[in-house]
């Protein structure tokens, strides 16, 4: 008898269960509506096997293969083919195990495991230790570190990606490899380069940080009329230069969804430090006076705690909720990102207000590079957003009511990306790959055009494209593994 138990698999004939678990964590319900393509099997394997027999099997049926973790991706290219079809979903979501290792200080996470899982795990042995990645708790691992993995550790030590100590994969020939089988030119490309161009993430292995018994937090918002203005001129050249140990987000909201109503825009600076409450009062008393923080602002508790804290669970929540594994949040949304080098003008910041109030539910996260993120060097790993990087932009808009007003929305994030043109990074203007935005460009069926992939491409990972682009070549030369913007092989000749 074969000791693996047999995968599960679902077809459009059985639609609630092929519906439910499609949409169980589909993150972008805009990627759910009814004229959006549909996979012809969703296929949920139990082992390691089985993801090879799915490559295997594919391959010999001509058939196009999506690869979700954990269904974060912002485009949906991880369960969705607007470019192909027939295809089908691999959905890693049972391949979830996790191994914390306190004293050779690793983990060992598969792809389907959420990043609040490794969290919980991780807290769960130690109080003393952590790992740097995702502020979102519902991410799955297999595609969180191939993007990068960045959250409020990456000033202190990095991205998640930075902190990979080996990998289990599944290339196009349905063989497993490890670090040492793969070399590491393709372990390279792996941290950074994307998901979904390479093979399939099976397992990460991280390295776990310190971190102290006790972390304290806040949040202060501020208005418009509480000189919001100023104040967030004063963060940009102040945030990526405070003490590494410093995270300090601002997120930026309008005051109420109604366009009628009397509105302003509300700044929310939320912070986590690697620290005592004094140490911290004290550095935000020197740097950052005017923010005007208190004792009473303020909060102390243990890293698993500031996880919840810092991904807006409501404070009498329990830790246990980690381990869920549900989707955070699902929306209709659409996002874009960017890269901020030189402070924007106060001018700059006054006509992004007036935006603002043209759509009811507007949301930026400005996140503060600087720190560990300016030490380490831009070809050190696919992902090149480092020194001289003050800050990464998230822009987001959401809506409840499907396709209806779907175009007013959509067209309202163009024309405030648009509006951001002159203020943010240029030749190439960078873009954060694990916020997918397809209006930066898509392959075409059939095509690998290097020059229009250069068009993504290089906002993605500026001159690492051509690095990724070659271990491609090397590893994946037929184009096996390939979705809207996965990296392309050069042309065979």
């Amino acid at each position: 008898m074969n000791s693996v138990p047999l995968s599960s698999y679902y077809t459009p004939n059985n639609v609630s269960s092929f519906a439910s678990v499609l949409n169980s964590t589909a993150n972008n319900l805009r990627y759910l509506l009814p004229t959006v393509p549909k996979p012809v099997v969703i296929f949920t394997p139990l082992s390691e096997a089985h993801v090879q027999a799915a490559v295997l099997c594919s391959r010999r049926l001509g058939l196009a293969i999506r690869i979700r973790s954990g269904g974060h991706d912002f485009e949906a290219v991880s369960y969705v083919s607007q470019i192909e079809s027939p295809f089908v979903v691999l959905d890693l979501a049972r391949l979830r195990a996790i191994e914390v290792d306190i004293p050779q200080g690793t983990v060992w996470a598969q792809a389907g495991a959420t990043v609040g899982e490794v969290y919980y795990r991780i807290a769960e042995k130690s109080k003393v230790h952590g790992f740097p990645m995702g502020v979102c708790t519902s991410l799955g691992m297999g595609g969180h570190i191939t993007g990068g993995a960045y959250g409020p550790l990456m000033r202190k030590f990095g991205l998640g990606a930075d902190n990979a100590l080996d990998v289990r994969m599944v290339d196009a020939k349905g063989k497993i490899l490890d670090r040492k089988a793969m070399g590491e030119d393709l372990f390279w490309a792996l941290r950074g380069g994307g998901g979904g161009s390479f093979g399939i993430i099976l397992a990460w292995k991280l390295k776990l940080v310190n971190m102290p018994e006790t972390v304290t937090v806040f949040t202060v918002n501020k208005t418009l009329e509480q000189g919001a203005t100023k104040l967030l001129y004063k963060w940009q050249k102040i945030a990526p230069k405070l003490d590494d140990r410093l995270f300090l987000r601002v997120m930026i909201q309008a005051s109420s969804t109604n366009l009628m109503a009397n509105r302003t825009v509300t700044t929310s600076y939320n912070a986590l430090f690697l620290g005592d409450l004094d140490t911290l009062l004290g550095i935000m008393s020197k740097r950052f006076p005017e923010l005007g923080v208190t004792r009473a602002d303020c909060t102390k508790m243990n890293w698993i705690r500031s996880v919840l804290y810092m991904a807006l669970y409501p404070n009498t929540t329990a830790p246990e909720v980690l381990l869920q594994g549900k989707l955070q949040f699902q929306g209709y949304f659409k996002s874009k990102s960017d890269f901020v080098r030189t402070p924007i003008p106060k001018k700059g910041l006054l006509g992004l207000w007036k935006m603002y109030f043209d759509e009811e539910n507007p949301v930026m996260i400005w996140n503060p590079y600087g720190g560990e993120m300016a030490r380490v060097p831009e070809s050190a790993t696919p992902f090149p957003h480092r020194r001289g990087t003050l800050f990464k932009i998230h822009y987001s808009v959401s809506w409840q009511d499907g396709a209806k007003n779907m175009a007013r929305h959509m067209s309202w994030i163009e024309k405030l990306y648009d509006y951001m043109g002159p203020y943010v990074s240029k030749n190439p203007r960078e873009a954060y790959v694990n916020y997918r935005d397809l209006d930066l460009g898509m392959n075409k069926k059939g095509v690998n055009s290097l020059i229009e992939a250069s068009s993504w491409g290089l906002k993605y990972y500026k001159s690492n494209f051509n690095r990724l682009v070659q271990v491609k070549t090397r590893v994946d030369p037929d184009n096996f593994f390939r979705h809207e913007q996965s990296i392309p092989p050069l042309p065979v000749k």
